[in-house]
């Protein structure tokens, strides 16, 4: 895994994002915090985008912090704005970027109040917990509505069937950081580099 992580940052990737699902927020167990470390050893200059997909997040901040995360990620889902912000604050104590999610049948109001607290919002566009999905394109609404809102230093992130197809419009919503997963690594090694421009729009 570090190799081809190596790859695609070699092939232009800015970040990797790590998916850490618990088997109960979502139906599927991946990475903990192990995977994190050894990514961190492997390739110790690369941007570690956490992406916690877990029932008590709380948990999770402090393992995946020490182990090397340079952003944290956790739902709207599983707190109330006054525990996301708490959350947010510890993260930040750590001195990790906090971040906040949503899924595509929650209402994206949901964000407003912890909005100014975290440095990243990221809009899930398929249901967690599940690679190659179809994109879903009313999640497009979310990143317009958060582009109004954030500020110049925050960023908007897609995750979830996110293409060559879609990326063109995900960045005129508004997105600035897009993850792709199967668009790229089920592609054959020599066609990295031009997937990634073209998701960036530098193709």
């Amino acid at each position: 895994m570090g190799a081809q992580c190596r790859a695609v940052l070699e092939a232009g990737a800015d970040l990797l994002h790590l998916d850490v699902m618990d088997g109960h927020f979502v139906p599927n167990l991946t990475m903990g915090p192990q995977l994190c470390e050894d990514l961190r050893k492997a390739l110790p200059e690369a941007y570690l985008d956490v992406h916690l997909m877990v029932t008590d997040p709380g948990d999770f901040v402090e393992p995946f912090a020490k182990a090397g995360a340079n952003a944290l990620s956790f739902h709207i889902e599983v707190l109330d704005a006054p525990g996301a912000i708490e959350l947010c604050e510890r993260v930040r104590s750590m001195g990790v970027s906090p971040a906040i999610v949503v899924n595509p049948q929650t209402p994206v109001e949901k964000l407003e109040p912890v909005l100014e607290h975290v440095d990243m919002a990221l809009v899930m566009s398929v249901n967690p917990g599940f690679g190659g999905q179809a994109f879903i394109e009313q999640t497009l609404r979310k990143t317009e509505w958060l582009r109004q809102r954030v500020r110049g230093n925050q960023r908007i992130e897609m995750d979830g069937g996110v293409s060559p197809e879609t990326a063109a419009r995900v960045r005129e919503a508004g997105c600035d950081v897009l993850v792709a997963g199967s668009a790229v690594f089920r592609q054959p090694r020599e066609r990295w580099s031009e997937l990634i421009q073209n998701l960036r729009g530098d193709a």
